[in-house]
Formats: C-alpha cells, sequence, structure tokens
C-alpha cells in the first residue's frame, strides 16, 4: 500500500515529539468524512498540545494547513482536520473511554514506517493561527 508522504509526516512528527500508542486507519470505503484517521497519546495535556501544535508546524512548512481545529485549549483531546486526514490527539484516559478504534473498526490498520530516537530539530514555533514564536525548546 502507498502511504501518502503527510501521513508520514504526521507519524514521524508525533515519535518525534515523544507521542504513544500511534495508530493509523485507512478508512477509504468506511467514512465520507475522510481517507485516514490518525490516532495519537500524549503523556498530559500540556503534552497533547505540544503535540499537535508541533505537528501543526511540520505539516504548515509543507504547505499543508488544517480546515478545523479543535481543543487546542483543553489539551484532552485535540482534533486536527486536514480533510484527507483526520488527527486525534487524546490523553490516556479520554482515548480508553471514546475507543475510536472500535467506532471504525472497519477501517484497515496501516503500518507507516518512523525512525526512532531522531532529535527533532530546534526551530521557531508556528501557533495555530500562524503567528510566528521563538524557542529554545527542542521539538
Amino acid at each position: 500500500m502507498d502511504i501518502p508522504e503527510e501521513i508520514r509526516l504526521v507519524c514521524q512528527a508525533i515519535i518525534d515529539k515523544k507521542g504513544s500508542n500511534v495508530l493509523t486507519l485507512d478508512v477509504r470505503g468506511v467514512s465520507t468524512i475522510t481517507d485516514y484517521f490518525i490516532i495519537a497519546e500524549g503523556s498530559v495535556p500540556r503534552h497533547v498540545i505540544s503535540l499537535a501544535q508541533y505537528v501543526d508546524e511540520v505539516l504548515r512548512k509543507n504547505k499543508i494547513t488544517p480546515v478545523h481545529s479543535e481543543g487546542l485549549a483543553d489539551g484532552d483531546w485535540i482534533v486536527l482536520d486536514y480533510m484527507d486526514f483526520i488527527i486525534h490527539f487524546f490523553v490516556p484516559e479520554l482515548r480508553h473511554h471514546y475507543a475510536l478504534e472500535e467506532v471504525w473498526k472497519e477501517g484497515a490498520v496501516v503500518s507507516v514506517p518512523v525512525e526512532y530516537g531522531r532529535s527533532p530539530p530546534l526551530m521557531a514555533t508556528t501557533d495555530m493561527e500562524g503567528s510566528k514564536k521563538t524557542t529554545s525548546e527542542k521539538y
């Protein structure tokens, strides 16, 4: 199966920021709202927010912007919708509670190759509205 480059970028960015339990589902033919769901966890709400912001920045650098985002204020469940794929970031308790894997169990699990142990580059961050911020934090 050919995996779209955007999906690879997302999964690698999540791993680079120490996200966990990443699952990619191909829901073409099962869902009319998107082609892929990517579901991942952060350890606490601040980590979930950081994951979502980093993935958004990586995709924006590749000229890919979300059509909708939700949950950034709280950080326990964040959704980034890019139309062809939707990313769900959860704290573990909410992921277990909503069990999206069960809702979309007819979707095919996609194995996305990623590199573990990479150090993400230092970079200027861009918030979800596109405003630049500088940081010395490693992503």
